[in-house]
């Protein structure tokens, strides 16, 4: 799978020359955490450029489930299904739907998912998908080329909903800031190109993090926005949760707080010990056991040596986790994260 990053891009003038590359982000660990073994299925839940799944397939003699939205992934994807003699099948669509994807075409117990988060290298360096702020093409950001684009936002939104979005999806701290020139801007014309966008926002931001654009986190907010991808998260934990069989391993690379706090927060309540019933304390209806075990307490992050390879993977954390023979949890039986605030699930 080729790597994703933390907003859009946060790389150097000497990596923004090289040209796009597969580097599966934590690509040892991942593959340590799901402990690939002979006969067993896994799903890999974001293909991007395969990484993953061509790692999955070398370590045994598995199977693999490959799903992506991306069209274009997929075509790629069904070219490198090829060479695997029928190991590796790719379905196009959300990774939050796995469960129905996979429900007509297996009927083995899954051993092991990955979910490698964010945008892929693959589109952020493709100009015409409209998803860098380096690179001018059409303000776009569709995954699947499908439903509402950046620029649709960035046009229909009014001032106070684009701050919003700007503060809770980009974590955005001149968020008002940022919406008032939008939408000043847009007075005079449309924005419909990302350098446009990125111009605007560099305008109105007084100041940056130290090697981070100033238009990275707006092109983040707008990229969730545009794919749900917190929400697709959502529905893929879950997903994950029913599917994977007792032992089952789940391994989750995240690339930017939001994200990480929802798979930290899923993962905690699961694997939380319920209270010991006792004669004096008998057990609370309502209280679920754990439906997962976490493998290590610590989030991994990369090494420096993974780093100065691929300075893109600087912000990617892998949290983990190992099914338990305890059955899902209903989906509305938690509360969970929704840009920094606890919410009831629907």
């Amino acid at each position: 799978m080729p790597h994703r990053i933390d907003g859009a891009e946060q790389v150097s003038g000497d990596d923004a020359a090289r040209p796009a590359g597969h580097i599966p982000v934590l690509l040892g660990p991942v593959v340590a955490a799901l402990a690939p073994r002979d006969g067993a299925v896994y799903v890999d839940g974001t293909f991007g450029g395969g990484g993953y799944s061509e790692a999955l397939l070398a370590a045994a003699r598995c199977r693999v489930f490959a799903i992506d939205r991306d069209p274009q992934a997929v075509r790629r994807g069904r070219a490198i299904a090829e060479r695997h003699g029928g190991r590796l099948t790719i379905i196009e669509g959300p990774f939050g739907d796995m469960a129905q994807f996979l429900a007509p075409v297996n009927t083995d117990p899954i051993a092991g998912i990955a979910l490698d988060l964010g945008v892929s290298s693959i589109q952020l360096d493709t100009p015409e998908r409209g998803f860098s702020f380096r690179l001018d093409g059409p303000l776009d950001m569709r995954m699947s080329g499908l439903g509402r684009s950046a620029a649709d936002l960035v046009a229909t939104l009014a001032e106070s909903e684009l701050a919003e979005l700007l503060r809770s999806l980009g974590e955005e701290h001149f968020a008002r800031r940022i919406a008032r020139a939008i939408s000043a801007e847009r007075q005079r014309r449309s924005i419909q190109r990302t350098t446009q966008l990125a111009a605007i926002v560099r305008a109105a931001v007084p100041r940056s993090e130290p090697g981070q654009d100033t238009a990275t986190r707006t092109f983040q907010a707008l990229r969730i926005a545009v794919n749900d991808e917190l929400g697709e998260l959502d529905r893929g934990l879950l997903a994950a949760e029913q599917l994977l069989a007792p032992g089952g391993r789940l391994a989750v690379v995240s690339f930017h707080s939001i994200e990480d706090r929802r798979v930290k927060e899923f993962l905690r309540r699961r694997s939380a010990a319920a209270p010991r019933a006792s004669r004096h304390r008998p057990e609370r209806p309502g209280v679920r056991a754990p439906s997962f075990k976490l493998l290590s307490h610590r989030v991994v992050k990369p090494s420096g040596a993974e780093i100065a390879q691929n300075p893109r993977a600087r912000s990617a954390r892998l949290r983990a986790a190992e099914r338990t023979a305890a059955p899902p949890w209903p989906a509305n039986s938690e509360r969970i994260y929704r840009g920094g605030q606890r919410e009831a699930q629907t």
